[in-house]
């Protein structure tokens, strides 16, 4: 059995959870759900009233980063506090993976967006350092919502 990592994130989804790592599982590549573990009989807690047949605990690598989610409820949600970086080697990768996670337009900004789930990314060139170093490349970088790489270059 492969050794997971020592630190994980864990995503709390209202109820989405195992549709959540399905979806997630297709957009990025080398990855794989690992375990699902559905919440025990509701007699036993009344914690588990209603949560028949949905996740308790999650288990899914993308790309080699691995994760755990369940399903709890609406009493959390996820804000942009938290994002996942997502670095690209070019802009057909920025393309793709923009495609697959952007979902809601008024929270795109600057490479950052967030999912059907509610979840935040950055979806940014790998050397994004590099290519906001001058005055007009920061300011061409805060006029887009999806990266457009050619265009930091010429700023």
């Amino acid at each position: 059995m492969a050794e997971l990592s020592p630190i994980q994130p864990c995503l709390w989804f209202d109820d989405r959870a195992r549709e959540a790592m399905e979806y997630y599982v297709g957009v990025f590549p080398n990855s794989r759900i690992r375990h699902i573990d559905e919440y025990p009989d509701e007699s036993l807690d009344e914690h588990f009233a209603g949560m028949s047949g949905k996740v308790i605990n999650g288990q899914f690598t993308l790309n080699g980063v691995d994760f755990v989610c369940l399903d709890g409820g609406p009493l959390f949600t996820f804000n942009e506090s938290i994002s996942f970086v997502v670095s690209c080697a070019d802009q057909d990768e920025i393309d793709r993976y923009w495609a697959a996670l952007s979902h809601v337009p008024e929270s795109e900004q600057c490479g950052w967006c967030k999912d059907r789930f509610g979840v935040s990314w950055q979806v940014i060139p790998a050397n994004m350092g590099e290519l906001t170093r001058t005055p007009e490349q920061i300011q061409v970088m805060m006029r887009q919502k999806k990266v457009v790489i050619t265009e930091l270059e010429n700023a």
